[in-house]
């Protein structure tokens, strides 16, 4: 029961049954803090609920135009919006079955899809509330990565994605393991619509197949 529902059954109570009315009149203080609270409780919810509403309104709407994107948008998201983000931004470039499976027991992958070339993307997000501020992100994140990104997701291309950085011995394992990091600094690249990501990238696997970059689309006639 929310708390309308409380207040107007106490109210009935004490118009239909006196002995009800006898008892709010002794114990009128305790009942009326109850129905505050109970209020309170009530109109907190729904504000709760209404914020999320608007939040989700929000990026809904701010994800239909991934190809105006800057890294101060991507730094207001959740991690799961992020996450949605990273799918969002593949599907934009051409990765078109691209699709989020963070969550529990996601092995390490955030992010799964095919670029135009038949390379398979395994994307672990890692997003951080404070940008460039906030915790760099580790090599511990990358073992995990590096154990499931192929032999269990069978990626062609792993990466990991940060709207924050990286240390110094992450950005080394992730050489010595053909794993690829994208930071702050590339996401926004990324993000603004300039290249798509596997023109970003250097030392990227053979392609399965034949593919136009971007550039050279525009110059055909």
């Amino acid at each position: 029961m929310d708390a309308g529902g409380v207040l107007v059954t106490v109210a009935l109570a004490a118009v239909l049954f006196p002995q009800a009315r006898q008892g709010l009149e002794r114990h009128g203080s305790i009942i009326a803090t109850i129905a505050v609270t109970a209020l309170a409780a009530g109109v907190l919810s729904l504000l709760l609920v209404k914020a999320g509403r608007r939040r989700s309104s929000a990026w809904a709407t701010r994800r239909r135009r991934s190809e105006c994107w800057d890294i101060r948008f991507l730094d207001s998201l959740h991690h799961t919006e992020f996450e949605e983000a990273v799918r969002d931004l593949m599907r934009r470039d051409g990765a078109h079955d691209a699709v989020r499976v963070g969550g529990a027991g996601d092995n390490g992958a955030d992010v799964k899809g095919t670029d135009p070339v038949g390379r398979r993307w395994v994307i672990q997000c890692k997003h951080r509330r404070d940008g460039a501020a906030g915790a760099a992100v580790g090599s511990p994140d990358l073992h995990v990565l590096n154990g499931t990104g192929r032999p269990v997701h069978g990626g062609d291309v792993v990466v990991l994605v940060t709207n924050g950085r990286f240390t110094v011995p992450a950005v080394e394992f992730a050489r010595s393991q053909r794993l690829h990091l994208v930071d702050r600094g590339l996401l926004n690249e990324w993000a603004s619509g300039s290249s798509p990501l596997w023109e970003l990238l250097p030392h990227l696997p053979t392609p399965r197949r034949t593919y136009m970059c971007r550039s050279a689309r525009r110059l055909q006639p």
